[in-house]
């Protein structure tokens, strides 16, 4: 099979059918030899239901049901590892990602034939004064943090040689940061500029954006460990020369310890550092735990594909 185009589901509803006719369209101008893979990644919604009567007039079209939501990395790791083109295409199907973008895409890759990867960034965040600020910090402390870099403001599109997609679904961490994956997994990448749009609400709230902050964070860097113990090295050091002045002021010049609220403030602040360092430690700890146990990242349900239901 020449190309595997692979998108998820998640209250897609809305933008599923126009979604496919597009990505059809597409993918029929580079080859007749196409699949279109769905994940439904528990969608509430009637997205499963539309994707599968896709499925039922379409041969080309498969559909992954997940027994629950996993997450919408997990699952697009899901419908890599299904895929059987030379290339793939992934894309979310909520139509923010131009489907045409698969030419575009191609054409780069067919251009240099030294790039495996070719991938969208956008060339302007969209969306209101918050979402765009807190799209800056995020990239700017992952950025900062990471041991690797990674790409700022990268977005789900692409398209990837089989080569590249075998290695990639290697990963199987049970937290998965996609956009540290995508860079760990090295070859040449290329990233190319494209507008994104805004049709719908985003899914990632903000409490789901700072959980994702803390695991690009804790997934590919040890840097916050490192710091902590830099940190409390120095306030070690601090609190023995005050120690040391406070010793000095009362044996040579006979000053009597005073203040009670220095003392208080002091006693709270090392109490929050140190609430701080465990929390730190124990975001660690529990990621080795998760991983330790070696479950898998989702569970498919069923398969629908070539007018069979494989149930699991």
């Amino acid at each position: 099979m020449q190309l595997s185009i692979v998108t998820t589901l998640y209250k897609s509803s809305f933008y599923i059918n126009e979604f496919y006719e597009r990505i059809t369209q597409e993918a029929r101008k580079i080859t007749n030899d196409y699949e279109i893979i769905f994940v439904d990644d528990g969608s509430p919604d009637d997205s499963l239901q539309k994707a599968i009567n896709l499925h039922q007039k379409d041969s080309k079209v498969k559909v992954i049901e997940l027994s629950r939501n996993f997450g919408h990395h997990k699952a697009i790791m899901t419908g890599l590892s299904h895929t059987e083109g030379d290339y793939v295409f992934l894309i979310d199907s909520d139509l923010e990602e131009e489907p045409e973008l698969l030419a575009k895409f191609w054409s780069e890759m067919q251009n240099s034939q030294d790039i495996d990867v070719v991938y969208g960034v956008q060339a302007q965040r969209k969306g209101h004064w918050f979402e765009k600020l807190s799209g800056t910090i995020f990239w700017k402390i992952v950025d900062a943090l990471s041991s690797i870099q990674i790409p700022s403001n990268i977005l789900t599109a692409r398209l990837m040689n089989k080569k590249y997609v075998k290695s990639l679904i290697l990963y199987n961490e049970s937290e998965v940061f996609l956009g540290g994956i995508l860079a760990d997994t090295g070859y040449n990448q290329l990233g190319v500029k494209v507008k994104k749009g805004s049709h719908s609400k985003t899914t990632y709230t903000f409490k789901k954006k700072v959980s994702l902050l803390t695991n690009s964070i804790t997934s590919f860097s040890s840097k916050p460990l490192v710091y902590i113990f830099y940190f409390g090295f120095f306030i070690t050091l601090v609190s023995a020369i005050f120690i040391l002045k406070l010793i000095y002021n009362k044996l040579v010049l006979n000053i009597a310890f005073q203040g009670w609220t220095s003392l208080i403030i002091s006693i709270w602040f090392f109490g929050g550092l140190i609430i701080l360092v465990l929390g730190i430690m124990g975001i660690y700890l529990s990621k080795v735990f998760k991983e330790v146990k070696n479950r898998p990242y989702t569970i498919i349900k069923n398969i629908y594909e070539q007018e069979n239901s494989h149930e699991l």
